[in-house]
């Protein structure tokens, strides 16, 4: 091969490799529209239908658990001290200064890293145990505690980064250098979607309660990386066209509209024949998805059909479109017509400082429809098959930031040990799962890395992580990395 290449080239000087790649697209352009519209569903069925796609050959790798994800991602850094690591002992060390011992010389940010001492704050909030597992739930989460049994609470994650932006990278695409795919997007390429009509990937943003000022999302945190842009995730806004672009401008019907788009594909395939590019064929899928949404998606973020008693689960915002009760419940609505993958983003837990009034209101707006999601999908039997995973980019410090009083503090970024919480989707019910110390400062059991928890949701769909790889500049990438390990005490 290398050998007539190399002939055609001497005997063409000005043959550059792109000129090749035109004079040989015929077979190149078509097997990637062929392999493109094959993993996105956009292969037809006798009858002319589309059919969903169901992934890659070969996946999933084994019987899954869950068949979908939804992933409740909550920006900024929940104080796990406040919220799920109960430490009664740390009553008794109120503005005493952390111990060095504890500390071990472990780096801080530079918001205090100038402070003159350390001083402890223990919460502020009353703990209890809730359901038949006793888990130990703060004050602020009511509606949680009432489904404790149904909750797999992690409480030694552990991440590298100690700032905002590389920490949610990190818990979204494995690295903490900005380019990779998300997770959502490994999902899409590897297991695809159940419903042709509707992405594989779905991201949603919310901020409630938290500070308008506070750390912003970047449209990279749901993005393909070097993955086909196909499976990027679709961003729904909270205005009235949920998403961009996708309604037909005046005076342009249906009709008008699949024609234009059926001579567009017929320029675009030509294109494509030309220079070979494959994210040609992956413009034509997209036209393609986006015009079928066009019928669905107006249905999908339709609530006006629910009964009362579902929307009452998730609390008095969820018929704001954008609040964090109004996409939990479109979640749900997602899910059940088979999208594979959906995040949402709640924006504000960056608690410096008055962290007793922002935490609170935090919870507000996050624990009655983070429970009310669970319930509802139990009561529809879907939660067996659907994972649900709750968490930050890291944790809070157990000394105070900025001033301290009995009724006000703050807390600094914290990644040497926090909590998030799964539900639902093979992961076991009814356990807390690892130990920290006195301080909830160190793990002191069985820590899990950011790595470690990708593995295991992929486990949970039915995929090895270490063979879901991609070959990008000469390397075979996986969301993992070189690292990850599959918790088995966290499976059911």
């Amino acid at each position: 091969m290398n050998q007539n290449l190399t002939a055609v080239t001497d005997d063409m000087p000005g043959l550059a490799r792109r000129s090749f790649l035109t004079r040989s697209a015929s077979g190149l352009g078509v097997a990637a529209l062929a392999s493109l519209f094959a993993e996105d569903g956009l292969a037809s069925t006798r009858d002319g239908r589309s059919t969903a796609s169901f992934g890659r050959p070969g996946l999933p790798h084994f019987a899954p658990s869950a068949k979908r994800v939804i992933y409740l991602f909550q920006s900024g850094g929940p104080s796990q001290m406040d919220l799920f690591d109960y430490k009664p002992t740390m009553q008794s060390q109120f503005d005493k200064d952390l111990p060095d011992s504890v500390r071990m010389g472990q780096r801080i940010t530079t918001m205090t890293s100038r402070q003159k001492r350390f001083p402890i704050a223990p919460s502020m909030f009353r703990f209890q145990q809730h359901g038949q597992s006793g888990a130990w739930l703060s004050e602020l989460l009511p509606y949680t505690a009432r489904v404790a049994d149904q909750l797999c609470i992690v409480k030694t994650m552990v991440t590298q980064a100690i700032n905002h932006d590389p920490a949610v990278t990190f818990f979204q695409t494995g690295s903490q250098i900005a380019g990779r795919p998300s997770i959502g997007a490994w999902a899409s390429y590897g297991l695809g979607s159940e419903n042709a009509d509707l992405p594989a990937f779905v991201a949603m943003t919310s901020r409630g309660s938290g500070l308008k000022n506070g750390q912003p999302l970047y449209d990279r945190l749901w993005g393909s990386g070097f993955l086909p842009t196909t499976h990027q995730g679709v961003k729904f806004r909270s205005a009235d066209d949920p998403v961009l672009y996708l309604n037909n401008p005046p005076g342009v019907s249906r009709s008008i509209k699949r024609a234009m788009l059926d001579d567009l594909a017929e320029l675009n395939r030509k294109r494509l024949d030309v220079v070979g590019d494959p994210e040609i064929a992956t413009r034509i899928a997209q036209y393609e998805l986006a015009f079928r949404m066009q019928a669905s998606i107006p249905e999908l973020t339709d609530f006006s059909g629910e009964p009362q008693h579902v929307l009452d689960l998730y609390g008095p915002d969820v018929r704001k479109p954008g609040t964090y009760a109004s996409n939990c419940l479109l979640a749900r609505r997602l899910c059940e017509r088979g999208v594979r993958f959906v995040q949402l983003f709640h924006m504000g837990w960056d608690q410096h400082g008055n962290l007793p009034v922002a935490i609170r209101a935090q919870c507000g707006d996050t624990d009655q429809p983070s429970a009310g999601l669970i319930n509802d999908l139990r009561q529809r039997g879907l939660l067996e098959d659907t994972l649900i995973v709750w968490g930050g980019e890291f944790g809070r410090t157990t000394y105070c930031q900025g001033g301290l009083s009995t009724s006000n503090y703050g807390r600094d970024h914290h990644p040497r040990c926090f909590t998030i919480w799964m539900a639902g989707g093979g992961a076991r019910p009814g356990m807390s799962w690892g130990r920290t110390d006195d301080f909830s400062y160190n793990v002191v059991d069985n820590p899990v890395e950011v790595h470690d928890l990708h593995a295991t949701i992929l486990h949970l769909l039915g995929v090895d992580h270490r063979r879901l790889t991609f070959r990008f500049q000469g390397r075979d990438h996986r969301l993992t990395d070189v690292h990850g390990r599959v918790v088995p005490a966290l499976l059911a």
